[in-house]
């Protein structure tokens, strides 16, 4: 019967290519790859030689079909993502999803993952945990997810890109509570590694003076014993009450007047205003 292989690969450093891997992907006759010049450079670093095919968000409802066909017909396929281990936020999972549905054989070959490493180098609780990945595109979206694990006890795992970063950390910090602990990795594995750890406050202080930079994962802390039964206070509708309330979740002062803006639909220059006016 014809394999699946769900073949991780490094996140950042090579050494990090398992004797397996390098093995299985030399033995196949095709690699499903999600950039095809991306794995082409890991591929020639380990001197394999094997035919790659494009596998990836935008053509696995034709491509999958087609590579189970093949597959059907007697051969053995490997899937790679561009880093880490393939179904984890990418389109593997809908490959391994088809090759089960079709009867074939699906197994992983173990490597790299990069929530995971974040997970034990965190500081936080290891023993249960949510891996929730990107939030939506959308504020709404975003404010929605967050509001569904807002209660949980498992400790919280998230990537995002550097760009999104801030208005994350604000958006977390706002459903969350500010003085919920955090560990921030970024570019793990590679040169220039970095964790910061603290609080959701502290993380949005720390980047106003700091650009964020490479790929993160953010390992945020689960609802403690207690918090998820306590009845929020209705948000204040006044300017600077709102203002305070932000505050007093931990927020910097200019993410609070930030927060209280958005949620009266005003600037942050309003707000400033009202509030040299009231004191």
């Amino acid at each position: 019967m014809s394999t699946l292989y769900l073949c991780a690969t490094p996140i950042g450093n090579l050494e990090d290519m398992t004797y397996r891997a390098v093995r299985v992907l030399s033995e196949v006759e095709l690699i499903a790859a999600e950039d095809t010049r991306h794995t082409r450079q890991l591929l020639t670093h380990f001197d394999i030689h094997t035919r790659l095919t494009s596998y990836h968000e935008h053509n696995k409802l034709t491509k999958g079909p087609e590579l189970i066909a093949w597959m059907q017909e007697g051969h053995d396929l490997a899937c790679v993502s561009d880093a880490g281990l393939p179904g984890i936020c990418d389109p593997g999972a809908h490959l391994a999803e088809l090759a089960i549905a079709a009867g074939l054989t699906v197994t992983p070959l173990p490597g790299a993952n990069a929530g995971l490493s974040a997970l034990i180098c965190s500081g936080l609780d290891t023993t249960r945990f949510t891996f929730v990945g990107f939030l939506p595109k959308t504020s709404k979206k975003a404010q929605e997810t967050l509001a569904e694990v807002k209660s949980r006890a498992d400790t919280l795992i998230f990537y995002e890109a550097p760009h999104h970063l801030k208005k994350t950390l604000a958006a977390m910090a706002d459903a969350l509570g500010g003085t919920r602990r955090v560990a921030l990795g970024r570019e793990l594995t590679k040169r220039f590694e970095e964790f910061q750890r603290g609080t959701l406050a502290e993380m949005i202080a720390f980047y106003e003076t700091h650009e964020p930079r490479g790929e993160y994962v953010l390992v945020v802390e689960g609802c403690a014993p207690g918090e998820a039964d306590a009845q929020p206070a209705e948000t204040p509708q006044d300017p600077k009450a709102l203002y305070e309330h932000y505050l007093s979740t931990g927020l910097a002062k200019k993410e609070a007047m930030r927060a209280a803006a958005k949620d009266l639909g005003v600037s942050r220059r309003d707000i400033y205003q009202l509030l040299l006016e009231t004191e």
